[in-house]
């Protein structure tokens, strides 16, 4: 029979719980760990690659509205009074 008593259950309580605390940080430290290199790290890598997506753009965006209003400036400067008037004629059907 068990001639010891309650002295090897409380044994065996107190010498499990700090393995089972060992075992609970670690497994908490391998989610926090997953968390960060799977879902944090990649969020912010997409988030710099979109920022200079959208900045590239915009920069190309301004280029060409600076290409196209340099001609009609030009076309403006060149143009006379009597190319404001344009000439038609009526179309009977």
């Amino acid at each position: 029979m068990n001639s010891e008593g309650p002295g090897l259950s409380i044994y065996l309580v107190t010498t499990f719980t700090p393995m089972f605390k060992i075992i609970i940080y670690g497994f908490l430290l391998y989610m926090l760990y997953k968390f960060i290199f799977e879902l944090v790290i990649p969020v912010s890598k997409a988030t710099v690659q979109v920022k200079d997506k959208l900045r590239q753009m915009q920069e190309q965006q301004a280029q060409q509205q600076n290409q196209a209003q340099q001609p009609v400036q030009t076309q403006a400067k060149s143009t006379t009074k009597d190319a404001d008037y344009i000439d038609f004629e009526e179309v009977k059907p």
